[in-house]
């Protein structure tokens, strides 16, 4: 099996995390459990920016925290000199919560409302990366009406597709996302832009999907942004400052999967940018980038409890554990492919195929199909691995079940940084129902 991080086995035959028995973990915080490996974020994070700084070109990393979003997380990201990508604003009251220095916030998403628009006002982000036609008006207004200063990105999708899940890819012409820069939007928007006098356009952004494990998209994307940035500096002596080419950078959740290095990533789009900015005569822009599954995703690992077992003769064998589809969607949203282990046996053959079930009451909650595991008994702890991204930032209370408690393990240490939910947690917005008064006959 493949480990991740800072994981090994102890003498127990027991999963280790962050320098920390994963049983011990289960038995001190409950479960479900999602355990991160803050060093292997620490890692992630310095591989992208070393490769930048070793070229010798100015960037930005932006964590693109969608991918699970606390306070913790974020003072992490700070730690680490890391920008922020927020998509909402629950996201930036969160990322202000953590005290993250706002000049290195940049504000996605494509229906951001007037009241979150003002509040990104409000907190002097550093950045509002503008989507579409009635954002690029709203903005306009506010920054004229409060005579505040903003700076801004155009993100446009450059018809791009990249070799993704269909739900997770955004850089094609049919996109809900960003202007078109083939049919004219894109221009469009530079007009309007360009000529407001409190709008700072700094340059274009793009994002082409997610889980991406081939440069070309990337590089085929940069190409595009460049061509069109060279247009306006010929038509309008206007030159782009910054270029964001998003993030997508795909992790290896499972043996099939052969991600790349964060370096590699980056090197293949810096070296479009810098040849085509030579050959072009074109200032070098500064780079932008935004990972966010490749900074958590295998940073995380979610322990469960195994429960009851049903076997099917001849057709499986299912295995159900304390958690399921409330805590992580993604098997069933988009048929995402996990592995696991038996965290409290992990020297045992891991060769018995089962079926792990989540408990929610859902033909379709299975996190893992086929998993291959030791025999599983009652009550030992299941490690599933490689669950940062889009779990708990995706989790729900489906059949009322509270949301997991989430650890950060480094060197020895653990710190509870989400609390488990409880019941009380689940029902405090629940209002009891008024009677009808009832009119006399």
């Amino acid at each position: 099996m493949d480990l991740y991080g800072t994981q090994k086995v102890n003498d127990k035959g027991h999963l280790v995390i962050g320098g920390t028995d994963a049983i011990d973990l289960a038995h001190v915080y409950g479960t479900p459990l999602v355990v991160y490996d803050t060093a292997l974020f620490r890692k992630r994070a310095a591989g992208f920016q070393s490769t930048f700084k070793a070229m010798g070109i100015e960037a930005q990393v932006a964590y693109a925290s969608k991918a699970f979003s606390s306070v913790a997380i974020y003072e992490l990201a700070a730690q680490e000199g890391l920008s922020l990508d927020v998509v909402s604003g629950g996201e930036l009251f969160t990322a202000a919560k953590a005290d993250f220095p706002r000049e290195r916030i940049h504000f996605h998403g494509n229906n951001k409302s007037y009241m979150e628009l003002n509040y990104a006002f409000d907190e002097k982000i550093g950045c509002i990366v503008v989507d579409n036609f009635l954002e690029l008006s709203m903005v306009k207004e506010i920054a004229s009406t409060r005579k505040q200063q903003m700076n801004i990105l155009l993100r446009v999708t450059p018809g791009v597709e990249a070799h993704t899940h269909e739900f997770i890819t955004t850089g094609q012409e049919d996109s809900k996302f960003g202007f078109d820069l083939k049919n004219g939007q894109a221009d469009k928007a530079f007009e309007l832009a360009y000529e407001a006098p409190y709008l700072q356009l700094l340059g274009l952004h793009c994002h082409i999907g997610s889980q991406i494990f081939e440069t070309d998209a990337f590089t085929h994307a940069a190409e595009a942004l460049m061509k069109k940035m060279q247009e306006w500096k010929e038509s309008h002596s206007f030159v782009c400052t910054v270029l964001n080419l998003g993030g997508g950078f795909g992790i290896r959740y499972t043996e099939d999967d052969q991600p790349l290095e964060p370096s590699q990533y980056v090197e293949k789009m810096a070296e479009v940018v810098l040849g085509l900015s030579k050959s072009w005569n074109y200032p070098l822009p500064e780079i932008w980038i935004e990972p966010g599954r490749s900074l958590v995703g295998d940073a995380g690992t979610t322990l469960y409890t195994a429960g009851s077992e049903k076997e099917v003769p001849g057709i499986r064998t299912y295995i159900a554990v304390d958690g399921g589809m409330s805590d992580n969607i993604r098997p069933a949203l988009y048929d995402a492919n996990y592995s696991a282990a038996v965290a409290n046996r992990m020297l045992d053959p891991h060769d018995t195929t089962v079926t792990i079930a989540g408990k929610c009451c859902e033909s379709g909650d299975k996190l893992i199909v086929d998993a291959k595991l030791a025999d599983v008994a009652e009550g030992d702890i299941l490690a599933v691995f490689c669950t940062g991204a889009y779990t708990y930032s995706m989790a729900g209370n489906y059949n009322r079940l509270p949301r997991p408690a989430v650890v950060f393990a480094e060197e020895g240490h653990h710190q509870l940084v989400i609390r488990r939910e409880t019941y009380e947690d689940i029902t405090r917005l629940d209002l009891p129902l008024q009677q009808k008064v009832r009119k006399e006959s």
